[in-house]
């Protein structure tokens, strides 16, 4: 068994730099504006993003991947369009909640709602239908452009795994992002936002090719990190 010298922090940074070097800069979110952006926060709960593809391309063909386009849906033309993404009886109307709030509040306007605080805006989020501390995030990140970090199930594994976090207890939403923003806490501030960007969408990828439910070790560019008696 082997013990690093760096801390749990220390350690998360360099994974962002191995991981980088790894798989490469990874462009996201995959949206092609900030608004499906958010539809796309909203749809990926609880369902594969091949099921949230065929939710958004009905929402395209329906010319409704816009605010004003799902402003003019009623709220049995939204849950037959996003069907495909499951769990439409509810992500329907937090979607409309999500528009109605932005028309009172933020005029209709995403860049105005962008210039809001960072923590009155989470808060407003969180307070909202359907979201919880992972899609609000995701949203002021991703389409806001707040330099907050997301967190998934993805990063809870590799905490897990790598025993960055004391064993025998839960690990929550906050321990994830507190340790992911100490992780990035030494970076330039105009910086941070681009990597919590990058960072979490490498953890998805690392996630996805070696760290599901049955971790796959072999070739994984985390491997070194792990203890010997660790590995898989």
């Amino acid at each position: 068994m082997k013990q690093s010298a760096l801390s749990p922090p220390q350690r998360l940074r360099r994974m962002h730099d191995t991981l980088a070097a790894a798989f490469g800069p990874q462009h996201w979110w995959p949206a092609r504006t900030r608004f499906e952006m958010i539809l796309g926060a909203y749809l990926t709960q609880n369902t594969s993003w091949k099921a949230v593809e065929r939710s958004l391309s009905n929402l395209r063909a329906a010319g409704a991947l816009t605010i004003a386009g799902v402003r003019a849906l009623s709220l049995e033309e939204l849950r037959r369009l996003i069907q495909p993404s499951g769990f439409f009886t509810r992500k329907a109307p937090a979607i409309q909640a999500l528009v109605a709030m932005l028309d009172s509040e933020f005029s209709g306007s995403l860049t105005q709602m962008a210039k809001a605080p960072t923590a009155p805006l989470r808060k407003r989020l969180l307070d909202l239908p359907g979201v919880g501390p992972e899609t609000a995030d995701a949203i002021l990140l991703y389409a806001l452009g707040h330099a907050v970090p997301v967190a998934d199930e993805y990063l809870r594994r590799i905490v897990e795994r790598h025993q960055l976090i004391e064993a025998n207890r839960r690990i929550s939403y906050d321990d994830l992002t507190g340790l992911t923003r100490e992780a990035f806490a030494a970076d330039p501030e105009p910086e941070r936002r681009q990597l919590f960007n990058e960072f979490h969408a490498l953890t998805v990828a690392v996630g996805k090719a070696h760290c599901g439910r049955t971790p796959r070790c072999e070739g994984c560019p985390l491997v070194a990190d792990l203890d010997e008696d660790r590995r898989v």
